[in-house]
């Protein structure tokens, strides 16, 4: 069974920074795509930046690049988003799941076998 959980969100200022920690289990190979996913109330769920494991290639909306990292702490099972450069649009609930990732197709989207956990809340103050 594949969980994967998000810890961490917060209150942030305009300019500010915050990690989000996704916390994956269950996976037996590198043949999969971790992918941060955001939400608006009233708006569709968007793709936000991904990692593919079986060669660590990674892409970003156009929305964050130059702004959001995303890395992986293999030995903890941890993928994390490093957002800087925060904004009051990137105010938002952010998922991970399992993810679609192709940066040639600029694709992030989920996993057909990808479901979606509760999220973390992460504000930002103008």
């Amino acid at each position: 069974e594949v969980q994967l959980v998000e810890p961490g969100g917060g209150l942030v200022q305009a300019g500010g920074s915050l990690r989000l920690s996704c916390v994956a289990s269950g996976f037996t190979d590198d043949d999969y795509a971790i992918g941060w996913f955001r939400q608006v109330p009233g708006k569709e769920r968007e793709g936000v930046s991904c990692m593919y494991f079986g060669d660590g290639s990674t892409h970003y909306a156009d929305s964050v690049k130059g702004r959001f990292t995303i890395s992986s702490d293999n030995a903890k099972n941890t993928v994390y988003l490093q957002m800087t450069r925060l904004k009051p649009e990137d105010t938002a609930v952010y998922y991970c799941a399992q993810a679609v990732c192709d940066s040639d197709y600029d694709l992030i989207v989920l996993a057909e076998s990808g479901s979606w956990g509760q999220g973390t809340q992460v504000t930002v103050s103008s």
